[in-house]
């Protein structure tokens, strides 16, 4: 009888548990997602409800005018490609290409702003994950001179502030040729020391022997990393990639000193240069931030079963 009391109180026990965990769960859940529902439906609001004292928690009256406003106020080209506008000087005779530019159709702003960003962001998750892969595998798995010392490097280039080398970048991308393209902003963010050393924490746990194998199989190197490693340490490009393609889409600072031109411009900087000096117009701050965090949350679905299992690897061991 005292048993059966016993497993009585322990199932009512866990079950109080379950419920207390749901409940804190779901309160925790409210309170991340709060925000990104008060934008969408912030976004749907007359200037009236936006600005009442008294806050409106569904709008009375869901209206576009907002993204009409952003969709209107500006334009510009949907692209723009530019080549040539070089001139080599030998032997006494000068040799040059005059400059062409191809120009796509006029579209809004904000669609060209979040192309740009898109593109900005999407392209520095890609080379960067290629490129920690590369280095973590390189750092991980090979001997060499000097392989501690290089690893120190990246370790202690993570705790260095991008305001710290943010003037050396801005000469280099002005000596390059690059200030105020989109270029000027993604090549900063490739060499980016977390991915580094992320990937070569993950390469770590993979088997050494592994990469014996394939040596005497007579696998070349980029075989070895292709076929044997890059499957292996997925988990841990899906992490780098939402922590890349993040952090790419957030530095506002470094877009904010790259880029000048209204054609160049990120979304979060073009809505920043719509704003009036004396007053702030939150129904288009709205409606531009809901229209920019579609793309994150597409790129978060996509990599969510990498993330989640990247961040979960290092917690079983063997």
């Amino acid at each position: 009888m005292n048993n059966q009391n016993r497993i009585e109180k322990n199932a009512m026990r866990e079950k109080i548990y379950k419920i207390a965990s749901f409940v804190a769960i779901g309160i925790i859940a409210f309170l991340f997602a709060f925000p990104l529902y008060w934008i969408i439906t912030g976004s749907f609001k007359t200037g009236v409800e936006i600005n009442s004292p008294k806050p409106v928690w569904i709008p009375t009256e869901w209206v576009i005018d907002n993204y009409q406003r952003l969709m209107s106020k500006r334009t510009a080209p949907l692209f723009d490609f530019s080549f040539g506008g070089w001139s080599i000087k030998m032997f006494g005779l000068v040799f040059s290409m005059n400059k062409f530019t191809i120009t796509g159709p006029t579209v809004p702003a904000a669609i060209r702003w979040l192309i740009n960003t898109v593109f900005m962001s999407v392209t520095s998750m890609l080379i960067t994950c290629v490129t920690s892969a590369m280095a973590g595998y390189v750092l991980a798995k090979k001997r060499f001179w000097g392989r501690g010392l290089i690893f120190s490097l990246v370790v202690c280039a993570m705790a260095l502030p991008k305001q710290v080398i943010l003037i050396p970048l801005l000469r280099e991308m002005s000596t390059l040729k690059l200030y105020d393209t989109i270029w000027a902003v993604i090549f900063p963010i490739v060499g980016w020391p977390f991915g580094v050393f992320l990937l070569k924490q993950f390469a770590e746990g993979i088997p050494t022997e592994m990469v014996e194998a394939c040596r005497i199989d007579g696998a070349s190197e980029w075989r070895t990393f292709t076929d044997v490693m890059f499957p292996m340490i997925k988990p841990g490009v899906g992490a780098c990639a939402i922590f890349t393609f993040i952090n790419s889409w957030n530095d506002y600072f470094m877009q904010l000193i790259m880029l000048i031109s209204g054609k160049n411009l990120t979304i979060s900087l073009g809505i920043a240069t719509m704003q009036g000096e004396n007053a702030t117009d939150f129904g288009l701050l709205m409606a531009g931030a809901a229209l920019a965090s579609v793309p994150i949350i597409i790129v978060f679905l996509i990599f969510q079963k990498y993330f989640t299992k990247g961040i979960t690897m290092g917690a079983v061991k063997g």
